[in-house]
């Protein structure tokens, strides 16, 4: 894997810690070069008064923003993931008080744990490039493939899009569903639409359901949509019908006359449970926690083939499958059922809102 440095260092600390960083990745086999568009891993300094984000040209390029904050801030989360954003980041990694300061690893998906090795040791540098590499070399499955083939007595949905909006409103209700983070509003606006051309993102919210239509289908719900309010087919709630392996993308049949939204990122994760286990009937997947529940080893980013492999293999070991509650760390829960209201019945009053990190 190559890896590149883009921008300035705001102090000697966040400089030398990433010499030290590079050093450990080349221990490992990887190569620091110039940042160019299609780096495989690019770590991006942050300015914050007048962020200047690395513009990557590829979905595979994997961006790590280093953040210096000089003081401990009350709400880490609220202080740090706007910067995450600004920067075009998939990670980013905050360098907190000093003089020896703490490390956090801070994820688009709102996780955000310590690394506990002491700061200025080689062993710390170490661990970060250690939980760093199985994140930046994971594959991505964003792409979608529209195709206005739904049968129109779907085009008003079913019996199925009603319990997931009804799945929804119960999952705002229990307070699972944090606000959708309005990325079009804190970005410039030739950020916002990069973002949309080479994610075909819209927005950023969390969590996501789905409910199998018939042996090969599902209904799931829209990338960036209010989850509470799950109300057109086509936007708000989309038909998965198969995942095309030659161009990696999602197939999804749309209505005709809808401008389509593209499907939660977690539908090949979905799209492998379904295939394997003809009786899981719905899959919920919230940023909250159970105690007791097996969990992932690898906190592997949304919608990459390896989270997906990793939850689908939990999944398949489960004593019953169809009724699996599975851990993924640093992140949630993803949960299957017969259908939504047989997870939301199961599930009801063992919800804890926070994921343990570590």
């Amino acid at each position: 894997m190559d890896f590149a440095f883009h921008g300035v260092p705001e102090d000697a600390q966040v400089a030398e810690f990433a010499g030290r960083l590079s050093k450990a990745l080349g221990r490992r086999g990887h190569q620091e070069t110039a940042a160019q568009p299609g780096t495989k891993l690019v770590f991006s300094f942050v300015d914050r008064e007048r962020p200047h984000p690395f513009r990557r040209h590829a979905q595979a390029t994997y961006i790590v923003a280093l953040l210096r904050l000089p003081e401990e801030p009350q709400d880490f989360l609220r202080t740090a993931y706007p910067f995450l954003v600004r920067n075009l980041s998939n990670l980013l990694v905050a360098v907190v008080g000093g003089p020896q300061p703490h490390t956090y690893f801070l994820t688009l998906e709102r996780g955000y744990y310590p690394i506990r090795a002491p700061f200025d040791s080689a062993a710390h540098a170490d661990e970060v490039a250690e939980r760093l590499t199985p994140l930046a070399t994971s594959q991505l499955i964003v792409d979608n493939v529209f195709e206005p083939d739904l049968e129109e007595s779907l085009w008003q949905g079913d019996s199925a899009t009603q319990q997931l909006r009804r799945a929804g409103e119960t999952l705002d209700h229990w307070d699972l569903l944090p606000t959708p983070f309005p990325i079009q509003e804190i970005l410039p606006p030739e950020d916002f639409r990069h973002l949309e051309r080479l994610f075909q993102i819209g927005g950023l919210s969390y969590g996501n359901l789905s409910q199998r239509r018939d042996e090969r289908r599902f209904w799931m719900s829209g990338s960036g949509v209010d989850k509470s309010r799950l109300e057109e087919v086509g936007r708000d709630v989309l038909l998965v019908k198969d995942f095309d392996t030659q161009r990696q993308a999602m197939r999804l049949s749309v209505p005709p006359q809808v401008r389509p939204r593209r499907v939660s990122v977690d539908a090949i994760e979905h799209h492998m449970i379904y295939r394997e286990h003809p009786m899981v009937g719905a899959i919920i997947h919230v940023h909250a926690w159970i105690d007791g529940i097996p969990s992932t080893e690898v906190n592997y980013p949304c919608g990459t083939v390896q989270l997906a492999t990793s939850v689908a293999t939990l999944v398949r070991e489960a004593e019953n499958p169809s009724q699996a509650i599975i851990g993924l760390r640093n992140h949630g829960m993803t949960i299957t059922g017969h259908d939504l209201d047989d997870i939301m019945e199961r599930v009801d009053g063992r919800i804890i809102p926070q994921v343990p990190m570590s």
